[in-house]
């Protein structure tokens, strides 16, 4: 009998180590991101929604902690001058990335030769699909991340303009100049389609 409930521990116990990691948080759209305040070493903020994170550009001892944070990919907004200048950027972020077995992906937003376009946001969504863990979406002060994010969830998620927008403000994207010259919230409506 003792020899029995000696083995039952044991195999309940191994059944406890060896289960699946925790499922990553879902997207849940109708609160606003979570401010992530246990991850140091971002430039700008750090938010969640769901299993990303959006973020302003990561220190090196920051992305020393993505595997212990299960990140399995980093998706770069920055453009290849901002990433090649050692003093904007003193280490090579993609070598260092790589060599904690993370995948990293630069879709580079920017200048005239980096538009913001659809295809920016379609090729973020392809790497989500790709990549069911955590991904951290980088650019210097999560303003571009906090954008494509936003653009992201009304493209692929079919929130409306104004509720992915207000996400995004709570990111980075913040107030325009505009609405701040005017002191008011500025309304985004969808242009309607030409009917000529």
């Amino acid at each position: 009998m003792r020899i029995a409930m000696i083995l039952m521990t044991l195999a309940m116990s191994t059944v406890a180590c060896t289960a699946a990691p925790a499922a990553e948080p879902e997207f849940d759209g109708t609160a606003l991101p979570d401010t992530v305040a246990d991850w140091d070493g971002f430039r700008g903020s750090i938010h969640r929604e769901g299993r990303v994170y959006i973020a302003g550009q990561p220190a090196h001892y920051a992305l020393l902690q993505l595997p212990a944070r299960q990140v399995i990919c980093v998706v770069n907004l920055r453009t290849p001058s901002e990433m090649e200048d050692r003093e904007r950027v003193p280490f090579d972020e993609a070598a260092l990335v790589d060599s904690l077995g993370v995948r990293y992906v630069s879709i580079p937003l920017g200048g005239r030769e980096y538009p913001y376009t659809p295809a920016a946001v379609d090729s973020f969504a392809v790497i989500l699909d790709d990549h069911e863990g955590p991904v951290l979406l980088h650019c210097t002060v999560a303003w571009r991340a906090s954008h494509l994010w936003a653009a992201y969830l009304v493209r692929h998620r079919n929130l409306s303009v104004p509720d992915a927008y207000r996400r995004g403000e709570h990111m980075g994207i913040g107030v325009t100049p505009f609405a701040r010259l005017l002191d008011q919230e500025l309304l985004f409506v969808p242009a309607l389609p030409d009917t000529d």
